[in-house]
């Protein structure tokens, strides 16, 4: 009896076996997992060629000596190291921002040029040495050192290159883009900024203009404007944003933002104040530029109150990082 009963359960022991088989040799084989794509290596300086539009040549040249140019045009050299590395990581982060949006109107067949209104100022080796005189050597060090030190990096919102705009100095705030141009973005906002006369050379200026060669100026972009009547009466209706930039005014019953007023007079900023009378109008000035993004001067007080360059930049450039970028730019 035993003997049987140990020979059924082989039996039904090799039946489960054989069943178990056959279900595994019918099933479909497993797929093989899949694996990630590989992140895009990031972008660095020395594997970046650029084609530069300066002195009326294009000239090929990695984004080192770019920003090298740059920096040695658009920042005093004797500032601090970390307002340097804050700058040439700002110009890195516009230079990439332009590129991603292909070719580039004023210029198809480069890259960056050296027009300020377009893209960066742009200054030599030799030429900057002939301003630098004896501190050449150490200005040209300490500038490639600020690029070296920043290599690859970029101001970054949603993991993107953001317009990181900048410009000399602040009346105490930055102010939004929007109050400028014609939108507003959400990284380039209103923030304090610490310089002032004590820091900046002809931080306050006064410009005046007899009736005549404004009524001439302003006509010339506003030809409809009414300026017929005595000067005091030329100027209405004038709005400053909280952080005590004009953002708009009537001028000859024309509405204009405070910052065209400004590129129209060639004003230092859009910072200022006017009084007339029956010989012509005075605009009393406070900081220079545009007023939006990164105040070259408040970089350098930030960066002596002992604050890094990724510091700097997130300050002045709302709800930002300082990063990597692993992007891609547009073909050109």
């Amino acid at each position: 009896m035993k003997h049987t009963v140990r020979i059924c359960f082989l039996l039904l022991a090799l039946f489960w076996t054989l069943a178990w088989l056959a279900a595994g040799w019918n099933a479909a084989p497993e797929a093989a997992p899949t694996l990630p794509e590989p992140a895009p290596a990031a972008v660095s300086d020395a594997a970046m060629t650029l084609r530069v539009l300066h002195g009326g040549a294009v000239e090929e040249m990695d984004m080192a000596a770019y920003l090298l140019g740059v920096l040695r045009a658009e920042m005093p050299a004797s500032f601090e190291l970390e307002a340097l590395k804050a700058q040439a990581i700002a110009a890195r982060t516009y230079t990439l921002y332009k590129m991603r949006g292909g070719l580039i109107a004023n210029h198809p067949q480069a890259d960056a040029c050296d027009d300020i209104t377009c893209c960066k100022a742009y200054l030599t080796a030799a030429d900057a040495a002939a301003a630098w005189g004896g501190m050449a050597l150490y200005y040209e060090e300490k500038l490639a050192r600020a690029v070296a030190e920043t290599d690859g990096q970029v101001v970054l919102y949603d993991g993107e290159p953001i317009l990181a705009v900048f410009f000399s100095s602040a009346n105490g705030h930055t102010q939004n883009a929007g109050a400028v141009w014609v939108e507003d973005l959400p990284y380039l906002q209103s923030v304090t900024s610490p310089e002032g006369e004590d820091l900046v050379p002809n931080y306050y200026s006064v410009a005046s203009f007899p009736a005549e060669r404004f009524r001439a100026l302003f006509l010339a972009a506003y030809p409809e404007a009414e300026l017929s009547g005595p000067p005091e009466s030329w100027v209405r209706d004038v709005v400053r944003s909280d952080a005590g930039f004009v953002t708009s005014l009537t001028v000859g019953g024309v509405r204009v933002r405070g910052n065209e007023l400004r590129t129209i007079l060639s004003l230092r900023s859009p910072s200022f104040s006017v009084s007339a009378d029956a010989g012509g109008l005075t605009f009393r000035v406070t900081g220079y530029g545009h007023g939006v993004g990164m105040s070259q001067y408040g970089a350098n007080a930030l960066a002596q109150q002992g604050l890094r360059a990724e510091e700097i930049l997130t300050h002045y450039f709302t709800g930002t990082q300082v990063g990597s970028w692993r992007g891609t730019l547009a073909k050109s």
